[in-house]
């Protein structure tokens, strides 16, 4: 080893789901939305010029904060925006977890909590998930440096209610409290409205997937005003820029369209829905998911099998070979033509073995 490596910050990365790019591919690895954004992103787009690319973008990102501001019927000053909920989360992690005691999160989650955690140097401890892939909430009534878990949870979809995520909330006055609602638009009520009783609450979701702006990387925060500010601090402190122009004139224009938004929402869910009681019918058991994904495992099949199956049919789905979760695949919840073409290899599949 070269004596300037012994200086290098050496961290073990997050693994991203492939991005294959093959013909007659179906992607179902990711999360992402299989249906095109709100029809005004498309025209936002086109009124975009080269010569606005010439300035830098709006540091404070008015026109996409006002834009959540006025969606939600909240103060801007409760919201901080970033490049995908990763950034903002990651921010959140340099600003708020900076104790000696370690933060808590589950042991079957978002995967690149561990990563920050390990990079930024900060504490922190797993709580199990119990039998059925719950999160027991009295198992964050304990010390700690901070609490962050998605909600619905990733990689299982299950949602937690809104009494225990503010039980929660209520047991660590003392602590940030982080609920991670990528999925949230799939599941149920959002933690946004326990903010105006808790001050250290902050409330992180992305474009990603309900909104179906993967690409352009949106996310944002929400919370009292003190927690924004601090964030903040913290942004500016690292990068002015750190949203670029179209994705912030884009985002904003997502927003203007509730009903297209609400619709495709649904669309997704009823077909979430269906393929849930197909996949029960071909022997698969899963968590009752809320999210845009189904966690599944088959009764006699392993998991890895039927990945590399897939995989040569060119159906992506992902798997995790991790403890507790090597028999299970993560399937995205695509167009209807798409899942009954995942759920016509499946039942040929398993009908010859």
């Amino acid at each position: 080893m070269k004596r300037w490596e012994e200086h290098v910050r050496k961290v073990v990365p997050y693994t991203p789901g492939e991005q294959p790019n093959c013909q007659g591919m179906i992607k179902l690895n990711t999360n992402e939305n299989p249906y095109p954004p709100a029809p005004g992103v498309q025209k936002a787009l086109e009124e975009l010029t080269p010569e606005s690319f010439r300035l830098y973008p709006d540091p404070a990102a008015s026109e996409l904060v006002n834009a959540l501001a006025e969606y939600y019927g909240k103060d801007r000053d409760r919201f901080f925006v970033g490049v995908g909920s990763d950034d903002v989360i990651a921010m959140a992690f340099q600003t708020f977890f900076n104790s000696e005691t370690p933060i808590l999160f589950p042991d079957i989650s978002y995967s690149f909590y561990s990563v920050w955690a390990e990079l930024f140097g900060v504490p922190y401890r797993c709580p199990a998930l119990d039998e059925e892939f719950r999160l027991v909430k009295e198992d964050y009534f304990a010390e700690n440096g901070g609490i962050i878990f998605p909600n619905p949870n990733a990689p299982t979809g299950l949602y937690l209610g809104l009494e225990a995520v503010e039980e929660i909330v209520a047991n660590n006055p003392d602590s940030v409290v982080i609920v991670d609602e990528a999925y949230v638009d799939f599941a149920g009520p959002s933690a946004m409205e326990l903010v105006d009783r808790y001050d250290n609450l902050l409330v992180v979701q992305t474009f990603s997937k309900s909104r179906s702006m993967a690409g352009l990387r949106i996310g944002f925060a929400y919370g009292q005003p003190q927690l924004i500010r601090y964030l903040n601090d913290v942004k500016y402190s690292f990068n002015s820029y750190t949203m670029n122009l179209p994705s912030l004139k884009l985002g904003a224009a997502a927003l203007k369209d509730r009903a297209y938004f609400e619709h495709t929402v649904e669309k997704i869910k009823a077909t979430r829905e269906r393929v849930k009681k197909e996949l029960a019918a071909l022997g698969f058991h899963f968590p009752d998911s809320g999210s845009n994904f189904i966690f599944a495992s088959h009764e006699t099949c392993p998991a890895r099998e039927l990945f590399e199956a897939l995989k040569k049919e060119n159906i992506y789905v992902r798997y995790f070979a991790s403890p507790r979760i090597s028999n299970y695949l993560r399937i995205t919840v695509g167009t209807d033509d798409e899942m009954d073409a995942l759920l016509e290899f499946l039942k040929s599949y398993l009908n010859k073995k």
